[in-house]
């Protein structure tokens, strides 16, 4: 819950503060005129004295302003909802953790490329599938948290410690709730994905995949999770808006940390996979047990009781996009090995910058407005217009345009920092060359774009329908960023691989 009622008494108050100060201006209005009139009998014209000439001045003035009408309720939203950084502001303030998240992506990228030799992948090439399920869990799980506190922050329901503490406690119940849900559908639809295409099914690795996915997702779940509330508290502490700083650092550590926690338990439960089966079964169970105890605990906190009963679909949908994905992924691998380098960095910073897009206008409606209702009377045919979206002079467009401006120079960053690692690696040279990096460029340049389409169009369109943007809206998009980016990866080393197949130097 936002605390819909905070927002509704803040807003009056504001209106009444208003008011009064409009009041007030016509009562000395008034009383300037009455000694305009005074020394009017002593001064025929206006020419007269320096002191009657300004009285005679300020009382048309006066005249004119108390002929203005004021809308109070336009005033409100126009005013003091809109975020008030400027465009540099937005531009610095996201800089450096996009940077830092596109340093954790690239090491998620040559992490992945290495753990896709060990063991693990090789007698499990199913589990492949997981990855970019699990990956999403920071789309899902942090990234959801740290939008919803960042509101919550922002709304100043995060100012005390009891407040802190409460809020803390039952979204961390919260997350691993949803943290053992998906990671136990994940693995049991990658099973599905897996036996799809040969009609036969290994129960033993079933409850392996399970088992991994399990232990990485409500591990690294936990880890992220407390980075998030630091991070926001911090912010909030030095006036940094937590919406631009959050969502990156929880994009930058989650694909590292889970990438690192997978290949570890992983390899763990295949040792005991090929020893002692039944532990993997143990662990499952486990698991499952400490489920109704997280439920009890977010259950008894309004805000995420809310989120527990109704936040399943984008949850359980962003999953199963995120394993198509996956499926995606698995085949493209098989080809183009270094493909499972890039994959990371491409998907992570399309999510990542729509994630801070689509914090920021949750904030703002939730601040404009009630949820049902759209702010100034709008509609959401309002949001399906491109030119509006990235070519207009509102504060959204201008920010989707700062963080449009971070894409091409954050990837020619990243993919130098990618050539650098592998330079010496004889087992995973990246592709190079002008075809290649072109084609990456525009591939990520359309990820980005549709993505942030889709954002400003969903909050509309969620907020229409009396959803919480903050719980639906970032698993959504990045979902539908690691489709796209999977997508479009395996497009640009097809289109390359076809034209010149020389720059795709590890195929």
């Amino acid at each position: 819950m936002k605390g819909g009622g905070g927002i509704g008494d803040g807003k009056k108050d504001y209106q009444s503060a208003v008011h009064e100060g409009l009041t007030t201006f016509d009562q000395l209005g008034i009383a300037l005129e009455d000694v305009g009139k005074s020394m009017d009998a002593e001064t025929a014209t206006p020419g007269g004295s320096l002191f009657s000439r300004v009285i005679f001045r300020f009382r048309n003035e006066n005249s004119s302003l108390k002929s203005r009408t004021y809308d109070h309720s336009n005033d409100l939203v126009n005013m003091s909802v809109i975020p008030a950084e400027s465009s540099y502001v937005l531009f610095f303030q996201v800089l450096f953790p996009f940077a830092v998240a596109g340093l954790g992506m690239v090491f998620a990228g040559l992490v992945l490329s290495i753990v896709v030799t060990w063991p693990l992948f090789e007698e499990i090439p199913e589990i492949l599938i997981l990855v970019p399920a699990l990956l999403g869990l920071k789309g899902n799980l942090e990234m959801t948290l740290a939008s919803r506190l960042s509101t919550l922050a922002n709304l100043g329901h995060m100012d005390s410690s009891k407040q802190r503490k409460d809020v803390v406690i039952a979204n961390l119940a919260l997350v691993q709730v949803q943290a053992t849900v998906v990671a136990f559908l994940a693995s049991a639809f990658a099973a599905a994905l897996a036996f799809i295409p040969s009609g036969d099914f290994d129960w033993a690795h079933g409850a392996l995949m399970c088992a991994s996915s399990l232990a990485t997702a409500c591990s690294a779940s936990l880890v992220l999770s407390l980075l998030m509330v630091v991070v926001i508290v911090t912010s909030r502490k030095y006036n940094i808006n937590p919406d631009n700083v959050a969502t990156p650092i929880a994009a930058s550590l989650g694909d590292l940390t889970t990438l690192t926690v997978l290949a570890f338990f992983g390899s763990v439960f295949l040792k005991a996979h090929n020893t002692e089966s039944w532990l993997n079964v143990i662990v499952i169970v486990l698991f499952l047990l400490l489920l109704p105890f997280w439920i009890k605990i977010a259950n008894e906190n309004e805000g995420t009781q809310e989120t527990l009963y109704n936040g399943w679909t984008p949850v359980i949908m962003s999953m199963l996009i995120s394993s198509a994905g996956g499926f995606i992924l698995e085949t493209a691998v098989r080809r183009y090995h270094s493909l499972s380098t890039y994959g990371p960095v491409l998907n992570g910073v399309g999510g990542n910058l729509a994630a801070v897009q689509a914090s920021r206008l949750s904030t703002y409606f939730h601040k404009a407005g009630t949820v049902g209702v759209l702010p100034n009377e709008w509609t959401v045919s309002r949001f399906t217009s491109v030119q509006r979206a990235f070519f207009s002079k509102e504060w959204d467009s201008r920010s989707a345009r700062v963080l449009l401006l971070l894409v091409v120079p954050g990837h020619i960053c990243f993919n130098f920092l990618i050539q650098l690692f592998t330079l010496t690696s004889k087992n995973n040279v990246t592709p190079h060359g002008p075809l290649f990096t072109s084609l990456y460029m525009i591939a990520a340049i359309i990820q980005v774009v549709i993505l942030l389409f889709v954002c400003q169009l969903l909050v509309a369109l969620l907020w229409k329908w009396k959803i919480d943007p903050d719980n639906s809206v970032i698993p959504y998009l990045t979902a539908l960023g690691d489709l796209l980016g999977t997508g479009l990866l395996f497009i640009v080393f097809l289109t390359t691989d076809h034209f010149d197949p020389k720059e795709l130097t590890s195929s």
